[in-house]
């Protein structure tokens, strides 16, 4: 169990519980202490969106660990504790069914039974108590102050996926091709020579080969641009409507009643 003067550090910080695992539970909330030893016995702890939820956890086997409270439960065991309105007091049947949650049963002689007193609260900022006992003639009022803050949680995947269509592509290419043309030329006497050569009557043949140009298509992979993904950060605002408790402080005796707010 934590001593009291381990709470008056703690109170002052700004410490989360932790699992003895390592896990993070949550910040530190606020601190019971035994309405007889004054020891401290249970501690709360926010969270949820904001620290909108509070839990209570034993303290008989809480330790400390620089500025954290380490605590030997599971952080779904300390999330599926009872529900208990955070009154600055727990009754006896609440902490009952608390100790049952947490296996604790008959643990801490009189612990089981007793009252408790919220003995610190940190988001109140001073150390609160019930004015029992005080001998001055002061009186303490606390207000609880709405403390708002964000987290990141995943939203969604964005991904690149490269697939392959097929499209036609039609273009125009310039083919040549021979073609025979005949060409009669008269007997001259600069080719009369040529034309007298041979015998006077004959069969013969000439023949050429004609040629054409045909369409040769060939394909190749060229890179043509880089498509990567970038995030960008928007800012939005986000209306955040919740309640808060203030105590009132009434006079009596000294006239009309005052209210000091």
């Amino acid at each position: 169990m934590l001593a009291r003067e381990n709470i008056d550090r703690l109170m002052g910080l700004s410490g989360n519980v932790r699992t003895t695992e390592g896990d993070k539970v949550g910040s530190i909330g606020t601190f019971y202490t035994d309405d007889d030893t004054g020891e401290p016995t249970w501690v709360t702890v926010k969270t949820g969106l904001f620290g909108s939820s509070e839990s209570f956890i034993p303290l008989q086997e809480a330790t400390v660990d620089g500025d954290d409270v380490v605590v030997p439960f599971s952080k779904d065991h300390i999330k599926d504790a009872p529900r208990v309105a955070e009154d600055g007091h727990l009754d006896p049947g609440e902490e009952s069914r608390l100790y049952n949650h947490y296996g604790l049963e008959g643990r801490g002689g009189t612990m089981g039974t007793a009252d408790v007193d919220a003995g610190y609260n940190r988001d109140a900022g001073d150390n609160r108590d019930t004015d029992r006992g005080r001998d001055d003639d002061a009186m303490t009022r606390s207000e609880e102050r709405l403390n708002v803050g964000t987290e990141k949680q995943a939203t969604g995947r964005a991904r690149l996926r490269k697939y392959i269509t097929t499209e036609n592509v039609t273009t125009t290419v310039p083919v040549q091709r021979e073609e025979v043309r005949l060409e009669r030329e008269p007997i001259t006497d600069a080719n009369a020579g040529d034309a007298m050569s041979g015998p006077e009557l004959t069969e013969s043949e000439h023949e050429v080969t004609l040629h054409e140009e045909r369409p040769v298509v060939d394909k190749e992979t060229v890179p043509v641009e880089r498509v990567r993904l970038e995030k960008d950060t928007v800012t939005d605002e986000v209306q955040v409507d919740e309640e808060v408790r203030k105590e009132r402080i009434e006079t009596e005796g000294t006239g009309p009643d005052q209210t000091r707010r």
